[in-house]
């Protein structure tokens, strides 16, 4: 028996995650995209992991790249998570960032930032399973972006 897609996404939706903007360079270019699939994985050694769609046209370059940075998105910066889940353009166009350790974009302002190695990539339906080695992590201040029943919000008192 196997679940039903729409009735998995509405009973996943009920599941708040933090949202986040994966970045890496492509030669001398930027690329990024928001992804909500994000989870520490281990911790000796430190892994992270994340599961990017197929559809999305920025993941195949950002795994040529080899090394990523995660940025963790405070309340603040909602509209540059849906910069992020467009498709196409510039999405560094007025961005602050600044090259983290691995050369990946660290996006400015962000709560807290993860620079990891590509460890592994495994299929896992329409998206990839990814596993990052962690190279480098940092926070910043604020509180989080989340995602709720297909919606951004923040936590409240």
């Amino acid at each position: 028996m196997t679940a039903d897609p729409t009735a998995l996404r509405e009973v996943m939706g009920h599941f708040a995650t933090g949202v986040t903007v994966v970045t890496a360079m492509h030669g001398a270019q930027p690329v990024g995209f928001t992804c909500q699939s994000f989870v520490s994985l281990s911790l000796d050694p430190p892994l992270i992991a994340i599961a990017p769609s197929k559809a999305t046209t920025s993941w195949p370059r950002i795994r040529a790249a080899d090394s990523f940075c995660v940025n963790v998105l405070a309340d603040s910066q909602a509209e540059l998570c849906l910069a992020f889940a467009r498709s196409g353009g510039d999405k560094f166009d007025g961005i602050d960032w600044s090259p983290g350790i691995t050369g990946a974009p660290v996006l400015l302002r962000s709560l807290a930032w993860v620079e990891c190695g590509l460890e592994a990539a495994h299929d896992a339906g329409d998206h990839e399973l990814v596993i990052g080695r962690v190279r480098n992590i940092c926070t910043g201040q604020g509180t989080p972006l989340l995602f709720y029943r297909s919606r951004l919000t923040r936590l409240t008192a």
